[in-house]
């Protein structure tokens, strides 16, 4: 089949008729040209006079769909700053026309102003009613490392355990629950966060599981996180009790390296069995394993239950709890227990025998394979991460049937780990069965990226678009035009915004922020993509490695942008007073505990002796007034971004959800003090959600002034003042 050719941009022409007092000739100022950025040198390319229409001047943007742009006659007059994405004619009053006006034609009446705001609503209003997700703000925690409730789940995993000069084993891996999450969740809500996204609850299998990415079974939740009184179901009505909405992170791409419990079995040997290069057999001495490496928490010492386990398998997991018993290994004859004994048998994967109705075969990811589509999407992840054969029915139909369970339940979204491990359109086959089963369902996804993320269209991306966030979004199989297909009602989270924060705020600088931004066309709906400043796999620094570790300023001017740009908000446990600043996000070197790492427990933070001070912090209270404020002005959590203009220390956009009654102008400011002044916006009276000030607007003209690290949030008709001034927002 030929390859369909790209569809190109057309020409774009913009003319201007010259006011009476400008000089000629009329020029044209542009930047952020949409594709490539490009840009002139002040003051502008002369344009061309129409010989057919004395007093209009015109000038031709080849393959262009957008662009930002002023007229000027170079001295000392000039529009407004523009924005133009199709051919259009400015007359000399200063509207916009798709054709050519005819001389004396009235200029356009204006538009009609917006409908009238709705009062701000005390309370949130019950989940069940709130059905646009771009409403929340996310609070993102790893439910085993935020708070824990009920100690006696606790649970040690294999690797990486804490010990203390006593030699005694501290800070159990599994220690956060369900319970204890229950007892925190009006912090959350009190730092205005309406909704929490919770690491996968299912049951799972690794010597490292604590995060609940390696599932071994889908359909049951992970007995260490409940309790009595504190179940899965406990926790989704206690949320929405207090009007907070629940994500579950959802693994599609792989299991654990043991199978999936009931469904299918991967060739091991009981752990119990296992014993170290220099050791004896029952003589392990690690903190709570002692005798052998199987589950000390279980009578049997096994750590799989899978009732599909060969019958030798199964006979051993009822007995022989330490493990002493010889047992010959059937696939190579020799007898374990065995000092040194093949870890791989114990631990490891044979890619070449797996079952070829639930995995696929092709062995694991190394090297080039990490920006190919299908080695991504065929291989292994890790050894720990078996890449399941997802485009197989029985897959399917078990997933999908799963997830289906803890929507009925309650669950209000989904986040879809690992994205760019199955191809799109087959994972579009799980979203759009759950989104078919719960009307209304958001849906998003992890497709993480240390770039752009632009894929075929440019921009020093070295993966194709198939692997970039933007093609998830999207239908159409053009790589190189995300126009070919409309939107695909899937969403991911922005690691194109994120990843310019190591070059901007990391470094005191909005610069470069609007390039970005002006490529909010590829995807299906860039308001519905999930910003953020960190998580748990990466931060905003050189290498993306560690927690956040600039100025405090800069973080507050990093939130102040993500709160008031399109898209939905998101934070990661911690953040409101930089827990674990500048710490690894992961573990790295070969002794690493998590309380060296940003994954380290929060809990001391919260006890009834701590949470004051956990409170007082500026970067809580920052946050929680930015979340008043997005509450209080639905533009900033509906509408598209419209006019951006960045200059370094600064940067103005409007938001226009102007049909719904709302219409925002914002300012922001880093590093120093910044004059703020928007053209082109609607007439009538402003008012700063930050600081109440009041502008009344004729003209078209908005001009105000930010502090520092802070913002302005003018509203028509807007409330006024949200929320108390803090050490940032004043």
């Amino acid at each position: 089949m030929p390859k369909k050719k790209p569809t190109p941009a057309a020409d774009l022409v913009v003319a201007c008729e010259r006011p009476a007092g400008w000089a000629e000739p009329l020029r044209v100022h542009f930047w952020d040209q949409s594709p490539g950025g490009a840009g002139s040198a002040w003051p502008g390319i002369p344009m061309t006079p129409d010989p057919e229409h004395p007093g209009w001047w015109s000038y031709r943007f080849p393959a262009t769909r957008s662009v930002r742009l002023l007229f000027t006659d170079a001295a000392g007059r000039q529009t407004p700053d523009l924005t133009r994405e199709r051919t259009g004619w400015l007359d000399a009053a200063g509207h916009w026309h798709d054709q050519r006006p005819a001389p004396g034609t009235a200029a356009p009446a204006p538009p009609p102003p917006p409908r009238p705001r709705p009062p701000v609503p005390e309370q949130l209003a019950p989940v069940a009613q709130r059905t646009d997700f771009r409403a929340e703000t996310i609070y993102f925690l790893i439910t085993t490392r935020f708070y824990d409730g009920d100690p006696s789940n606790n649970f040690f995993c294999r690797d990486r355990i804490r010990f203390d000069g006593n030699g005694q084993a501290i800070d159990p891996h599994w220690r956060g629950d369900f319970k204890g999450l229950m007892e925190r969740l009006d912090y959350i809500r009190d730092l205005g966060f309406t909704a929490i996204w919770i690491t996968p609850p299912v049951e799972n299998r690794s010597g490292l599981d604590y995060h609940g990415y390696h599932p071994y079974d889908w359909t049951r939740i992970d007995p260490r996180l409940e309790s009595p009184g504190a179940t899965y179901q406990d926790l989704i009505d206690a949320a929405h009790a207090r009007g907070l909405k629940i994500i579950q992170d959802v693994v599609v791409n792989h299991s654990c390296q043991y199978g999936i419990r009931g469904q299918v079995h991967i060739d091991h040997l009981p752990i119990k069995y296992y014993c170290p290069q220099g050791s004896a057999p029952g003589a392990v001495d690690h903190g709570p394993y002692q005798g052998s490496l199987g589950n000390y928490a279980w009578p049997n010492r096994d750590d799989i239950d899978n009732p599909l386990a060969p019958d030798w398998w199964r006979e051993r997991h009822a007995r022989d709890p330490e493990g002493l018993e010889p047992l010959v290994d059937p696939k190579t004859g020799e007898t374990v227990p065995k000092p040194g004994y093949n870890p791989g048998r114990f631990f490891g994967v044979d890619a070449n025998h797996l079952d070829p109705n639930w995995y696929h075969q092709e062995g694991f990811i190394c090297g080039g394979d990490w920006e190919s589509a299908w080695p991504l999407q065929h291989k292994h992840l890790a050894g720990d991460c078996i890449d399941l054969a997802t485009d197989r029915q029985n897959v399917k139909d078990y997933l999908i049937g799963a997830i289906n369970r803890y929507l009925d339940m309650g669950v209000d979204a989904l986040r879809i780990d690992t994205v760019k491990h199955v191809e799109r359109d087959n994972l579009l086959e799980y979203v759009n069965a759950w989104k078919a089963h719960k009307p209304g369902l958001f849906v998003f996804g992890e497709n993480l990226v240390k770039g752009y993320g632009w894929g075929d269209l440019g921009g020093g991306d070295n993966g194709p678009s198939q692997i970039r966030p933007w093609w998830y979004t999207r239908l159409g199989h053009d790589p190189r035009d995300p126009t070919s297909g409309g939107d695909s009602g899937f969403s991911v989270l922005d690691f194109g915004l994120f990843s310019t924060f190591r070059d901007t705020v990391s470094k005191g600088t909005y610069g470069g922020t609007a390039q970005i931004l002006s490529m909010d066309w590829i995807y299906g709906d860039a308001t519905r993509l999930v910003t953020f400043l960190q998580n748990h796999d990466v931060g905003p620094d050189n290498d993306f490695k560690y927690r956040f570790k600039g100025d405090q300023w800069m973080a507050a001017a990093a939130y102040n942008l993500i709160w008031t740009a399109r898209g939905i908000p998101c934070l990661y446990y911690g953040e409101e007073i930089e827990f674990m600043k500048g710490a690894p996000q992961d573990v790295e070197g070969e002794r690493d505990t998590l309380d060296q790492t940003g994954r380290a427990y929060f809990g001391d933070h919260l006890t009834a002796e701590a949470i004051g001070a956990t409170q007082a912090h500026p970067l809580y209270q920052h946050i929680r007034r930015l979340n008043q404020i997005r509450r209080a002005v639905p533009a900033l959590q509906q509408a598209p971004m419209t006019q951006v203009a960045e200059w370094g220390s600064g940067m103005s956009f409007v938001r226009d959800l102007s049909d719904q009654g709302d219409y925002a102008v914002i300012g922001l400011a880093i590093g120093s003090d910044q004059q703020i002044s928007v053209g082109g916006v609607r007439d009538g009276t402003y008012r700063d959600a930050v600081t109440g000030r009041e502008v009344q607007v004729s003209g078209g003209h908005l001009s105000f002034s930010v502090r520092a690290n802070s913002a302005g949030i003018y509203v028509l008709d807007g409330p006024g003042k949200v929320g108390e001034d803090g050490a940032y927002l004043r």
